[in-house]
């Protein structure tokens, strides 16, 4: 099994497509084939955690799925097409449309938010994959062979992936796309910033 790290401090940020924020990129994933334009939209996942710091809409990705969840700060209200939902870092992401492009609200300051985007149809397989977001307690498990799995914890953690055990350090995405894989569990979190979420791409 490979699992794969990428730390938050490690990746630069750069400006929204509105300019109402900043974002630090994570994850393209497939990555970008060789000679491939610098920001070309190629790819079927993406991974990122966002710093808002005043209210304003998000910006439009149209045929993208998005998920999204609050990881520090009081919270966020989205204006979203179904009704306005309230998010603060212990609720469940929420799963919207990227074209729908919601204004969103600060509840009481600056907050820092995880985002996983999905482009379905992207390649062939794709079409049939559909993607989860989901909190991550402690002792939670994330099951099945999947195409790709990952978990971004906001505090340290321990892991163990199938028989392998693995120090993560706060603000990481560990991740794999070893479908062999059955396996993930996580042993230990940080109580002081237990933020932490499964993500996978799966049938």
């Amino acid at each position: 099994m490979t699992l794969r790290l990428v730390r938050l401090v490690d990746c630069p940020a750069q400006p929204w497509r509105n300019g109402g924020g900043v974002t630090r990129e994570l994850l393209r994933w497939p990555a970008p084939m060789p000679g491939t334009p610098p920001g070309a939209e190629d790819w079927l996942l993406r991974i990122s955690v966002a710093e808002i710091a005043s209210d304003g809409p998000f910006s439009a990705f149209p045929g993208v799925e998005r998920w999204f969840a609050v990881l520090q700060g009081a919270g966020v209200r989205l204006a979203l097409p179904d009704g306005e939902r309230l998010l603060d870092r212990t609720s469940e992401p929420v799963n919207f449309a990227g074209a729908a492009a919601p204004m969103c609200t600060l509840l009481g300051g600056p907050t820092q938010d995880l985002n996983l985007m999905h482009r379905p149809g992207t390649t062939t397989p794709a079409r049939a994959l559909m993607t989860q977001m989901r909190r991550a307690p402690a002792g939670s498990v994330q099951r099945g062979r999947l195409p790709w799995r990952g978990l971004y914890v906001h505090g340290a953690a321990c892991i163990r992936a199938d028989e392998e055990t693995h120090e993560l350090p706060a603000g990481s995405l560990a991740w794999s796309d070893d479908a062999q894989t059955e396996r993930w569990e996580i042993l230990d979190l940080d109580a002081d910033a237990d933020a932490a979420y499964w993500m996978s791409l799966q049938p």
